[in-house]
């Protein structure tokens, strides 16, 4: 279980020290037993629910998730472009994942790297009608398996305080 919390904890880029304790010998209150269920019931929701809408993406020929959140960002950014430190801090990928990932997105045509006008060091990565047109047919297989693997399960009702509860932890 130790391992699964720290995987987490690094996907979502926790800032562990900035959780615990101000004073270094204070030891950390102990969560309750409904705390604990709460954080073992989440951790086995999301990797249950990453696996089958991965599942569903990959049956449909599509490629992951990481694929789909970087074209998603870079379709809504302004311009259609970000920068790679701009990419990370808005998706749940390391740097060293998303260079590689970015590497393939340009291999085959979604996105290009484009120099920066003022200072011909930085690159932007930008969107290509490409990758437009992929994360749109990925959206229609991902919106369907988020209808079937939660929409399925929990009402709107539960839905949205679910949302609401979880948003507290952001």
């Amino acid at each position: 279980m130790q391992l699964h919390v720290l995987a987490f904890a690094s996907a979502v880029k926790l800032d562990v020290d900035a959780c615990m304790s101000d004073k270094e010998d204070a030891p950390a209150p102990a969560p309750s037993p409904d705390v604990t269920q709460a954080w073992v019931n989440l951790m086995r929701a999301q990797q249950r629910l990453l696996a089958l809408i991965e599942h569903d993406l990959k049956a449909a020929g599509l490629p992951g998730l990481g694929w789909y959140d970087v074209l998603w960002e870079l379709s809504r950014a302004h311009g259609g472009r970000l920068r790679p430190f701009e990419i990370e801090e808005r998706t749940l990928l390391a740097q060293y994942n998303l260079s590689r990932l970015i590497d393939r997105l340009e291999r085959e045509g979604l996105v290009e790297r484009q120099v920066f006008d003022d200072d011909g060091r930085g690159r932007w990565v930008v969107i290509t009608e490409k990758g437009r047109a992929l994360r749109s047919t990925m959206w229609d297989v991902y919106a369907r398996a988020i209808a079937k693997h939660v929409g399925a399960r929990l009402p709107d009702a539960g839905a949205a305080q679910l949302a609401d509860l979880l948003s507290r932890l952001l």
